[in-house]
């Protein structure tokens, strides 16, 4: 049997990848651990042979490896321009990293997003400020991962008092966001879960009152819920299809293959997109009682992808067989 390139893994957070492993174990396959945490690469060789799969994290920051997602930037540059796959590349890779890219490429797409404005620079915060007027606002980084940085503020001229008084959070990258507060009307948001671009299913997050909401158990959110109920639970038509469409639309043009895109509604029922996460995790308790698993799928479809793009013709033949 002729042998197939290997599944590359490209993170900074090893603390995400067993239920990946026990979902490649699962299918009697393995994969190889590119950890950029730190790195070298020859950019006059040719790298190695096989698939990509990006999962490198925004908040990489946050657990000392502030560089990593330029470095993994710089890797994907060199692994495309010598022809090989790489699932969540460049394009996912960009947005994940940039909130601001994010939204305009959102509102592109016809995806409905909170009304937003980025800025540099203290005085430009309270301008932006000032234009909300006395209405509520999320200020959060353009660069963040897990919820971490972001405030609310029920008036928004609280936040310019706290940018002319040079009292704002510092941010990754210099640019702060502040964000129309979609409130909702029962404290949730819909976290929609994408694998090949196609809606896998969709999570309904009881927030709690907090905006650090990543659902891998590594993740677990310390503060109970007021209704003492899960935190994550698996619910279905949760995403219309006219939202659906749009969201995928959004995904082929930004060229990203796998996501969790997050959503609240408000009063009316209006969904509004507010963040893209291209490095998506999942929660095991979630989909236990829903007897599901992405991470499966997803590995599932990371190899049907390596089999389509890079098995040999009889290999490939067969797996389309008994498919």
């Amino acid at each position: 049997m002729p042998s197939v390139p290997p599944i590359h893994i490209i993170h900074e957070n090893s603390e995400w990848l067993p239920p990946f492993e026990r979902a490649f174990a699962a299918r009697g396959e393995d994969f190889v651990d590119m950890d950029l945490s730190a790195g070298r690469i020859d950019l006059s060789a040719e790298p190695p042979e096989g698939l990509y799969f990006n999962r490198m994290s925004a908040s990489a920051h946050s657990r000392g490896h502030r560089y990593s997602p330029e470095f993994a930037s710089a890797v994907i540059a060199w692994l495309e321009a010598h022809g090989r796959p790489v699932i969540n590349g460049s394009g996912a890779i960009a947005l994940e990293v940039n909130k601001a890219a994010q939204l305009a490429r959102l509102t592109r797409a016809g995806v409905p997003v909170p009304r937003t404005e980025a800025a540099l620079g203290d005085a430009k915060v309270a301008e932006a400020a000032e234009s909300f007027g006395s209405g509520a606002v999320i200020l959060k980084p353009n660069r963040g991962g897990k919820g971490l940085g972001i405030q609310l503020f029920e008036d928004a001229r609280e936040v310019g008092d706290l940018a002319r008084s040079g009292g704002l959070p510092e941010t990754t990258d210099g640019i702060t966001l502040l964000q129309e507060y979609v409130r909702t009307t029962d404290g949730s948001v819909t976290r929609a879960e994408f694998i090949g671009g196609k809606l896998f299913y969709a999570v309904r997050i009881d927030t709690g009152g907090t905006f650090e909401l990543c659902p891998a158990d590594v993740c677990a959110i310390e503060d109970a819920v007021a209704s003492g109920g899960p935190v994550f639970t698996i619910v279905e038509d949760a995403v219309e299809p006219e939202l659906e469409a749009a969201i995928e639309a959004f995904l082929r043009e930004a060229r990203i293959d796998v996501a969790g895109v997050e959503f609240a509604r408000d009063a009316s029922g209006q969904p509004y997109v507010y963040d893209v996460n291209t490095n998506t995790n999942y929660n095991p308790d979630a989909e236990a009682a829903a007897d599901v698993s992405a991470p499966q799928a997803l590995v599932d479809y990371l190899i049907r992808e390596r089999n389509r793009l890079l098995a040999p013709p009889r290999l490939a033949l067969n797996v389309r067989s008994t498919a």
